[in-house]
């Protein structure tokens, strides 16, 4: 019984579910037939039909001038609206960062530090591909002693030995001598 119940809430779901799509699209089907018609309204309206048979060539011109004038008188409406919107739509903007600002600076959480190993964190970042263990302070330089020493005694000579050498402009080590 109880699994009946169940396959009869599912056949319910379902006829629901497909009356559901069926009205929404009847609806939409009717909200087109009405933008339709409620444009063709319009354009009768406003935008009656032109009847330029039997109009002589200057009829015609002059008739042209006033589609332009009014074609230009519409066109500056446009740009006024746009350049209207694009003013609000930052004006929105610089109110929508005030009202952030308003309501004050959110508070951070306290982090934790967690420990992660480096083959945690190849496994994350390469997937299931890691399969290799690294042991990284295996691979560190060891130092050794003796080249640290090796580095340090370097010959220091008298740099004043090298004056000569090192000049290579002649005006320059007579300005050099006639200092000492």
């Amino acid at each position: 019984i109880e699994a009946f119940s169940l396959i009869l809430k599912s056949v319910c779901l379902c006829v629901w579910q497909s009356l559901m799509v069926a009205k929404a699209k009847d609806e939409l089907e009717q909200e087109l037939v009405d933008k339709e018609a409620e444009k063709e309204r319009y354009l009768a309206e406003n935008a009656p039909l032109l009847q330029t048979s039997g109009m002589s060539l200057a009829e015609l011109q002059e008739l042209c001038r006033e589609l332009h004038v009014k074609i230009d008188v519409v066109d500056e409406e446009r740009y006024d609206i746009e350049a209207k919107v694009l003013h609000n739509t930052r004006e929105i903007k610089d109110l929508n960062i005030k009202v952030l600002d308003l309501r004050g600076k959110f508070k951070r959480p306290t982090l934790r530090r967690v420990r992660v190993s480096a083959d945690a964190i190849l496994r994350s970042l390469l997937g299931s591909k890691h399969k290799v263990s690294m042991d990284l302070r295996a691979n560190l330089k060891s130092v050794k002693k003796e080249d640290t020493e090796k580095e340090k005694t370097v010959e220091v000579s008298d740099w004043r030995k090298n004056v000569e050498a090192m000049s290579g402009m002649e005006g320059r080590k007579k300005m050099f001598d006639a200092a000492q």
